[in-house]
């Protein structure tokens, strides 16, 4: 018997593998007018999108901490995710996405405007909580935005199945009046269209890890296929296998969701995103600007409007679920969005940017770029070794102490040891289908020069024509 928990009521389970500060006025104008949600006829979208009369629908973002594409429709052999991968099934998976920053409150502050946090000076971790920074002119939150054209909105906190939680996050830095109606949906008004953002912290380091190893059937951690950037030991294993534990979790939460919407009558009609907030939370991950901490999974869920398992290959950011989210509800910004609409008919792009600043007490700047095979990474401080103290990873990680000791005892290979230096290289450039893992440096390759000069002068028009406050050194910042 299939356990109604898990279904999303439209088919029945699919189970598939599948492959996985400062510009001028002008200059800026234009970058924002071409980052714009572009055209009026989307692909996609039904004739009451495009204009017609029709109710609006109901919007829901479903958001995963610390989660990459560990998922079985993104070709993860390890986890079990029915849920999730009927829900890509059922919907549209998007292989290509990335955050534009690889930690919480930097990226989230991304998605929750559709811009870049770099541009709206939101790009340091945990900063501006309380010094009462507000957001630039013409910005705002999805959630704001939706209200106004007449959306009731909910950021779920507390339990609504067993062993299922909405966390109620937001972690921006910037202050924003009265940012949702509710943290229930108990009094939601019945003649209005709902807006919920739903987030989960099962794949988040903390209790959920010790919920996921009590709950869920626990992976073999000699099984696992290892990274080649981590050492073959039995704690780098268990930190991995338990990650892995919390996507299976995860994946049962949302199938809760979706069991607990349908009770609620919030199924029909509505649109569903689900997307991590950035990668996964293991070293190399979390605050690099490698895959492992900017790609994150996509997946946009609307029978009968979207085409049901379609794979998109183009390159998107989380800041174009934003765009998306505020063309299905009507709600057209002051200011445009740099993101876009994830089905316009606009050429897709050729290249995304991300950005790392401080995270917590550690200071760096860090830009990158990346098209459909390259990414290029400028590490503006090479001075500060990837290892420089942080307080979270130190208590969170447990494959770091193992990969110092191992270090200092000259027992890590060539490609474990890149991590460990006590500097970093000025630039960084990897082909990502031939290197993956993204530990073969050809920044310095003669072969690949021109490649490197074309991402590198790309990242720099980008600094200046989307405005980068990373540029100015942060002053008087504190963080929690």
């Amino acid at each position: 018997m299939r356990d109604s928990s898990c279904a999303f009521g439209y088919t029945g389970f699919v189970m598939r593998d599948q492959s996985a500060y400062s510009c001028s006025a002008a200059t800026r104008r234009d970058f924002l007018h071409t980052s714009a949600i572009a055209g009026s006829a989307a692909l996609g979208f039904p004739a009451i999108l495009r204009g017609q009369r029709g109710p609006k629908p109901n919007i829901v973002w479903i958001l995963a901490e610390d989660f990459s594409p560990d998922l079985g429709c993104y070709g993860n052999k390890i986890v079990t995710t029915p849920r999730l991968d009927q829900m890509a099934a059922e919907g549209v998976r998007f292989h290509h996405a990335f955050t534009t920053a690889p930690v919480c409150s930097a990226s989230r502050s991304a998605f929750a405007t559709g811009m870049f946090q770099t541009t709206i000076g939101a790009h340091n971790h945990r900063s501006h909580r309380d010094d009462g920074y507000q957001l630039p002119q013409g910005v705002d939150t999805i959630a704001r935005h939706l209200r106004r054209v007449g959306y009731h909105t909910v950021n779920l906190r507390g339990e609504f199945a067993p062993g299922a939680r909405g966390a109620g996050k937001d972690d921006f830095n910037f202050n924003v009046a009265q940012p949702w109606d509710s943290n229930s949906l108990q009094d939601r008004p019945q003649d209005k269209p709902l807006y919920l953002q739903v987030n989960f912290s099962a794949t988040h380091k903390g209790p959920a890890y010790v919920q996921a190893r009590k709950e869920m059937q626990r992976i073999p951690p000699e099984s696992l296929p290892l990274p080649p950037y981590w050492p073959d030991h039995p704690v780098v294993r268990n930190e991995y296998a338990n990650h892995l534990e919390c996507a299976n979790l995860l994946d049962r939460q949302v199938g809760q969701l979706f069991g607990y919407l349908r009770a609620e009558k919030l199924l029909d009609n509505t649109a569903v995103f689900f997307m991590g907030d950035h990668g996964q939370c293991l070293i190399r991950g979390k605050q690099w600007l490698y895959d492992a901490g900017l790609r994150v999974p996509l997946i946009a869920w609307y029978p009968k409007v979207w085409n049901a398992g379609q794979v998109r290959n183009d390159l998107v950011y989380s800041i174009d679920m934003t765009a998306t989210t505020a063309r299905l509800g009507g709600a057209v910004p002051e200011r445009p969005f740099q993101g876009q609409d994830l089905f316009d008919a606009a050429p897709p792009r050729d290249i995304l940017f991300a950005a790392r600043d401080r995270c917590d007490m550690t200071v760096d700047r860090i830009r990158s770029a990346r098209d459909q095979r390259f990414k290029l990474i400028r590490n503006f401080m090479p001075e500060r070794p990837y290892t420089q103290y942080n307080e979270y990873i130190e208590r969170q990680y447990p494959t770091l102490g193992v990969m110092k000791d191992l270090y200092a005892q000259g027992k890590l290979n060539a490609v474990q040891s890149l991590f460990m230096q006590p500097r970093k290289p000025d630039w960084e450039l990897y082909d990502t289908r031939a290197d993956p893992f993204e530990v073969n440096n050809l920044a310095n390759d003669p072969a690949h020069r021109a490649t490197r000069d074309r991402l590198a002068a790309r990242l720099e028009q980008w600094i200046e024509d989307s405005g980068d406050m990373g540029r100015v050194p942060e002053t008087g910042y504190t963080y929690r």
